[in-house]
């Protein structure tokens, strides 16, 4: 069937109405040709690695931006980091295009809600042009408001609002020592802390005094002086070494120095235990400076908006606005009430209200870009869009829902429908069925992944898929129709499992976690449920890690160079707990999270999971290796011997094409195998190190099969659904739910310890319910041999397949964290408080169960429902 065929669309409208692809060979798409709709919302459906994200952002979009760049001066164009030129024969009917990509926010705190919106810059302002300045006081430009400017940050903590500090305590930890018997366990060892007390006791200070009865004065003095006198040392208690000069430091000073001198990393180490983290005390962990904060608009400081909710900072403001119907000369005649701060407000009023319709009301503008979850990130950016009025342009969206609740799901599906009304149209690569269900048109790519993959089975009204049989999406879109019922992956059970006993958390207070006391079963698979912000990833990945004391992420034993284990942890430390009990029963706490495998393209799927070790060892027992004296790490493609020293291993080389898009070669010297010749004249079974390393998982599993610790690996990856992924495959071309999976299959490959605790956050984010399948098998094969895994999760299917759940809310932000109701399922689906209560409930009633009923509560009755 072609699109001119399809019902609802004219010939007329085929003509003129439709982006059409030709020839389309991005990654692993083989020739696709396919027409889209203009106009309308558009559906990519298929599972992970089908090629569906090759098609809208490797292809449409990316010939949409190079066109762009083509109407730019070359000279400009130079300056312009741009993208790829896709590989298509022809692609027509495409107008410009804007691509929100799911990212996690920016790895700097100095980006956050407020500066991704631009509402920064608007509150910036309103506080320059219609503040209320203390009297005397010179106007101040906007820049002056900000912590990122030379104008506004604050000397001390240069914007940071985190000042690292030594004080007294920190230095001298036990001052009822005295100076000679190391009271100031900051200064160094051995001989440099003798001359250091060699030079106080020449300069007339007492050294043998308990550090807490010197004077106050003297105490400042040792600790803090900028001072470095020399005097010249007779060596005390030592009567062969001859007197000399000594340079005096104090203590801040040692420690100060070390920290930016030193270059040995544990020294540094060491003098960083004398240090103190928290807000500046100059600006009050605010970032600006004093007449900055001096300002104010209806009472409040700019740092004191930028920290309260939007929904609260939209009421602080509204007045403001509502002076615009009044008379001129009814108005105050003040600064905030001139027509300046009018404009100002009612143009803020309209962005936040954007905001607001996108259940994100909760953030405050202060809030840091790394705090918040994809989720957040891309409604934050879809928020400016709607904003900017555009028309006639193609929005490229990934994975709009991800991440999301379904309560925050609707109010994103009514935002995509006022992009289209608006005049474009939108392109989304989702797997959310509900929203698939609400598009206009379906392009469904598969029928598998990777080489299984790139065909286009599907293109046309969502209804329709329902007679392609070919689709691996049309089960789970239509669970009740022709195409049968939904397969849980063997996650439904007649019944719970019971929990072998209970992880307990009294007095918890951390964001908006406030007094909350929570106990976990052990030996189940909890879900972790509630809207965005009200506390679950706080509660899990914050809290819960930092109290059973993660071990680090999954697979930290394959930690790149300079890698620290567990570098993720947060450091807001255990203390937010009150009372803790049942750790005796954990062994071992993993994070399992999306984060990527590696940094650089040096990292691959082969390297982190540690069978390339095995595969190097083998290459390296053959014989044409032990002739030539080749151990294993002559097959690496990290190091100097084997790799190619013209691309340094990397099998490709830059080339610049000065006022075209740079692009990326095959190394002209090894034609992109990463090896030198020498190296490549070693086979094992008739292969070069080259050839397993561009295997897939599932052809790797046939060829290494004889190699137990390489096939173990393989088997597990293949397991999670990975046999697509090529052994090589860099690090920085996988997706988030693709490194998730090498994580988990990395950490089933161990030997069997029971007793851990597994912390997954959102596990099925970028994930196509079929490999949610596939993913949740192995979780329960975890729980099954006798391990805990608690999971925060928006996918109801999942949680209705959980032992326990926990729901935290019942709202975002301050009016969250709390815990609403805990239980099995169906328990949790009856709470009347919960907003996950009534779509828990409908997955309940559509989840195909054993015996056609729903379990009750098999936990203790103490424990059942809050």
């Amino acid at each position: 069937m072609t699109s001119l065929d399809l019902p609802g669309f004219t010939a007329d409208q085929a003509e003129d109405g439709f982006v059409r692809v030709r020839g389309a060979r991005e990654n692993n798409l083989r020739n696709v040709s396919v027409d889209v709709p203009r106009d309308a919302i558009v559906a990519f459906t298929g599972v992970s690695g089908s090629g569906k994200s090759s098609l809208a952002f490797g292809t449409i979009y990316a010939e949409a931006q190079r066109r762009f760049f083509e109407s730019v001066a070359p000279y400009a164009r130079r300056l312009i980091q741009q993208g790829h030129n896709p590989k298509v024969e022809q692609i027509t009917g495409l107008p410009p295009a804007v691509a929100l990509q799911q990212r996690r926010g920016t790895a700097t705190s100095r980006s956050t809600a407020g500066t991704v919106t631009t509402l920064s810059n608007s509150l910036r302002m309103l506080f320059s042009r219609a503040g209320s300045y203390p009297a005397g006081a010179p106007p101040l430009d906007s820049d002056a408001f900000s912590p990122n400017t030379a104008a506004g940050a604050c000397p001390e903590c240069h914007g940071l609002g985190t000042a690292h500090t030594v004080t007294e305590a920190s230095l001298v930890p036990d001052p009822s020592l005295s100076i000679r018997d190391g009271a100031i366990a900051a200064w160094p060892g051995a001989w440099q802390g003798k001359n250091l007390r060699d030079i106080l006791a020449h300069l007339g200070y007492d050294v043998d005094t308990p550090w807490r009865e010197l004077p106050k004065k003297d105490r400042d003095w040792i600790l803090f002086t900028e001072e470095q006198p020399v005097v010249e040392v007779t060596p005390q208690r030592d009567r062969v070494a001859k007197p000399y000069k000594g340079r005096f430091w104090s203590a801040r000073s040692y420690v100060m120095h070390t920290l930016l001198d030193s270059k040995s990393p544990a020294m540094r180490e060491k003098v960083l235990r004398f240090m103190e983290t928290g807000p500046c005390p100059r600006c009050g962990g605010t970032g600006l400076r004093p007449e900055a904060l001096a300002v104010t608009f209806a009472g409040h400081t700019i740092a004191g908006l930028n920290a309260v909710p939007m929904t609260e900072l939209a009421e602080i403001i509204r007045p403001t606005t509502l002076l615009a119907t009044a008379g001129t000369a009814s108005r105050k005649q003040s600064s905030e009430s001139n027509e300046v701060a009018v404009a100002i407000t009612r143009d803020l009023l309209q962005r936040i209200s954007v905001l607001l319709d996108l259940g994100l009301g909760y953030l405050a503008l202060g809030r840091a870009t790394p705090t918040l979850s994809p989720g957040e990130m891309q409604r934050l950016r879809i928020a400016t869009q709607l904003r900017s009025g555009l028309f006639g342009v193609i929005y490229v969206l990934d994975e709009p829902s991800a991440g999301l609740h379904p309560a925050d799901a609707e109010p994103l599906l009514a935002v995509l429908d006022r992009l289209k009304s608006s005049g474009n149209s939108v392109f989304v690569v989702e797997h959310n069925m509900d929203v698939v269900r609400r598009a206009d048109w379906l392009v469904d790519v598969g029928p598998r992944a990777g080489e299984d993959g790139g065909q286009v089975l599907y293109s046309g009204p969502v209804e329709g898929l329902d007679a392609v049989a070919g689709s691996v999406t049309r089960p789970f879109l239509f669970p009740n129709g022709s195409a049968g019922s939904m397969d849980d992956g063997g996650a439904a059970r007649g019944a719970p499992r019971k929990p072998s006993g209970w992880l307990d958390l009294r007095g918890i207070n951390r964001h908006n976690l406030r007094n909350l006391d929570v106990a976990f079963p052990l030996g189940v698979l909890t879900a972790v449920t509630g809207v965005s912000g009200s506390g679950k990833s706080t509660l899990v990945s914050k809290v819960l890690a930092d109290v059973a004391g993660t071990s680090g992420q999954a697979g930290d034993d394959n930690l790149e160079p300079g890698d620290e284990p567990g570098a993720d942890r947060d450091e807001e430390g255990v203390g937010s707990v009150g009372r803790v009990s049942g750790l005796e029963r954990i062994d071992r706490t993993v994070k399992v999270d999306q984060k990527p495998i590696g940094r650089t393209p040096r990292s691959n799927l082969a390297t982190y999971t540690g069978l390339f070790d095995a595969v190097r060892k083998e290459f390296a027992a053959t014989g044409a290796a032990r002739s030539r004296g080749f151990g294993p790490g002559r097959f690496s493609f990290n190091v100097a011997g084997g790799r190619c020293e013209t691309c340094q291993g990397e099998g490709f080389v830059a080339v610049e094409l000065l006022f075209l898009p740079g692009s990326y070669g095959p190394c002209p010297e090894c034609n992109g195998s990463r090896y030198n010749p020498e190296t490549l004249e070693v086979t094992y079974q008739g292969r070069t190190i080259a050839d397993v390393l561009g295997m897939t998982v599932n052809a790797a599993a046939g060829f290494l099969v004889g190699v137990p610790a390489a096939a173990r690996s393989l088997q597990t990856l293949q397991e999670v659904g990975l046999g697509y992924l090529r052994l090589g495959q860099p690090a920085t071309e996988l997706s988030g739910g693709e490194a998730q999976r090498i994580k988990l299959a990395t950490e089933l490959q161990r030997a069997r310890r029971g007793h851990t605790l597994y912390l997954l956050d959102e596990p099925t984010t970028g994930l196509h319910p079929a490999d949610v399948e596939l993913l949740m098998a192995q979780l329960n094969r975890l729980v099954d041999a006798g391990n805990t895994v608690i999971v925060v999760e928006h996918a109801m299917d999942v949680v209705a397949s959980a032992d326990w759940v926990m729901d935290l809310g019942p709202s975002g932000g301050d009016a969250g964290g709390k815990l609403v109701a805990a239980g099995h399922p169906a328990a949790v689906a009856r709470s009347a408080n919960s907003r996950t209560a009534p779509y828990l409930a409908a997955a309940l009633r559509d989840r195909k169960a054993g015996d056609g009923t729903v379990a009750g509560n098999a936990l203790a009755p103490d424990r059942a429902e809050a």
